[in-house]
């Protein structure tokens, strides 16, 4: 049989690699904040306020990640605050 065709086979898009498919579901839920909130980030951003602003929507963001990973990957890697930093902050350290 194929490799992917195999149980615990890696797939050949990686999809199977606990660590890519965390970092992947850390970025969906940033992601979102920026479609919906454009202007608003923009403000926060200029006024340095990004945490204050979106509190609600990243604790809502991190409570779904939690449930997709699991508290021990949630907690226990940093995808989630770089998603933060890379997307929301556009690359700043803010979280």
């Amino acid at each position: 049989a194929p490799a992917a065709a195999r149980p615990g086979a890696p797939s050949p898009f990686g999809a199977a690699d606990p660590a890519s498919k965390a970092r992947r579901l850390a970025r969906g839920p940033v992601s979102d904040i920026v479609t919906y909130h454009p202007d608003r980030r923009e403000g926060a951003l200029r006024d340095g306020t990004l945490k204050r602003e979106f509190k609600e929507e990243i604790k809502k963001s991190w409570e779904e990640y939690v449930l997709q990973v699991g508290q021990e990957t949630a907690q226990g890697t940093t995808f989630f605050r770089d998603a933060l930093n890379d997307i929301l902050a556009r690359g700043q350290k803010v979280f």
